[in-house]
């Protein structure tokens, strides 16, 4: 079986592992207090250009979600994201765990505007009684989101706006953020991350990583007592410093790109066949998740030779199924599903 499903079925870029290895008997501090966390900081600092950011590894997304939201909110505050935002229906409402309630906005793509936060917010507080109701305080946004597309610097700028006017912050979850800067057409940089969000996370898990999420911190507001949240909601590491070789590797080299960049050519293949076919996609990404709109003899006669996502049922007919590169996915694997493509 060739896995199309997920951007994290295999382990980790080969430097990482030789690097684990290498260091294995090494003796560090714990907790992400060594030596080598501090030399990962350092180099996500350059590369987003933001030297007085803080920045904090945790285990993974769901503990950097919860994390972040629950330590920047007030105990009656919500978070606004999209309806299909990661937090709202992958998370199992970890959100919710926390005692904040995640309050959606409508979204045919997967993102949000800047309209849409004004206008909630507005809602809020021209009600009489909106001390009864959770008070929106945070913005919440992905990128690439769950379906693939992306924010442009305009709109990012528009929303960190719109934030700042109305007193929100802006928190963007990066699980699979290496695949966001580096498509064709993308105007975005982790520096435009640092400058326009208050918080945001450099995805590991998704990108090349075992495991591990770097969480950068932009606001001053947000970053006191940081780490006892971390400990508090699960997301620290006593062998810390396993988070910090990974993501020193990844940002030696400007690695963390070039294999974001494989992955989505890879992925453009796979696009670029459905469409020759005539296949229609689903949502417009150019990022490493493709969402193909199939009936179900072509999802009986790939789902023999191919793992892959079922979306979404449309109708009777169709359904949205999801194609997922990563950095290890196979370039003859990406042919022989070209080939099979062709013969739908």
């Amino acid at each position: 079986m060739i896995r199309f499903e997920c951007d994290y079925n295999e382990g980790c870029h080969p430097s990482i592992l030789k690097r684990l290895e290498e260091t294995n008997f090494m003796q560090t501090a714990g907790y992400g207090e060594d030596e080598i966390c501090e030399s990962a900081r350092q180099k996500i600092k350059k590369a987003c250009e933001a030297e007085n950011a803080d920045v904090h590894f945790l285990v993974g997304g769901t503990q950097a979600n919860l994390t972040v939201i629950a330590g920047a909110l007030r105990p009656y505050q919500g978070v606004l994201a999209a309806i299909s935002g990661h937090i709202n229906v992958h998370e199992t409402g970890a959100i919710e765990n926390t005692g904040h309630k995640v309050l959606t906005l409508p979204s045919s793509d997967g993102k949000i505007n800047a309209a849409q936060v004004k206008e909630y917010v507005k809602r809020h507080y021209d009600d009489t009684t909106h001390e009864h109701i959770v008070q929106p305080g945070m913005v919440y946004i992905s990128h690439p989101t769950e379906n693939g597309t992306t924010y442009t610097k305009q709109e990012l700028r528009d929303l960190y706006e719109a934030c700042q006017e109305n007193h929100l912050y802006l928190f963007i979850d990066g699980a699979r953020m290496g695949y966001g800067l580096v498509y064709e057409g993308c105007d975005l940089t982790l520096a435009d991350f640092a400058k326009y969000s208050d918080v945001f996370y450099i995805g590991g898990t998704k990108v090349g990583a075992l495991f591990g999420e770097a969480v950068v911190i932009s606001n001053d507001a947000l970053k006191k007592d940081f780490r006892y949240l971390i400990k508090q909601h699960g997301g620290m590491l006593a062998k810390g410093r396993l988070l910090g070789i990974q993501f020193d590797e990844l940002f030696e080299n400007n690695l963390y790109t070039e294999i974001a960049k494989y992955a989505v050519s890879l992925a453009m293949r796979i696009r670029k066949a459905f469409e020759a076919k005539g296949i229609q996609m689903h949502y417009d990404s150019f990022t490493n998740q493709q969402f193909p709109v199939l009936n179900q003899k072509q999802i009986d006669t790939l789902k023999e030779k191919y793992s892959f996502s079922i979306f979404e049922k449309l109708n009777e007919e169709e359904t949205v199924t999801r194609f997922c590169t990563s950095w290890a996915t196979k370039e003859e694997d990406v042919e022989e599903l070209v080939k099979d493509i062709e013969l739908l």
